[in-house]
């Protein structure tokens, strides 16, 4: 299973609720939450394959959001 890390700008639970319809059209996502309580706001993507992470932060702008991939 990859695990994938993104800094963002996601801030609650309305948020979440924005960007869920983005993130669940990504095929290659199973499973994602985001860190609302950390100061980067993380978004922890989990996935059996490979995620192409520009899309991830494309979709996420789509959204409205920011994203930059962590280490």
């Amino acid at each position: 299973m990859e695990t994938y890390k993104f800094k963002t700008n996601i801030k609650c639970g309305n948020c979440i609720a924005t960007v869920t319809p983005f993130l669940n059209g990504i095929a290659e996502v199973d499973d994602w939450a985001v860190d609302t309580k950390n100061p980067d706001k993380t978004l922890t993507i989990k996935s059996s394959t490979a995620v192409d992470t520009a899309k991830v932060i494309a979709e996420l702008n789509k959204a409205g959001y920011q994203a930059e991939t962590t280490l």
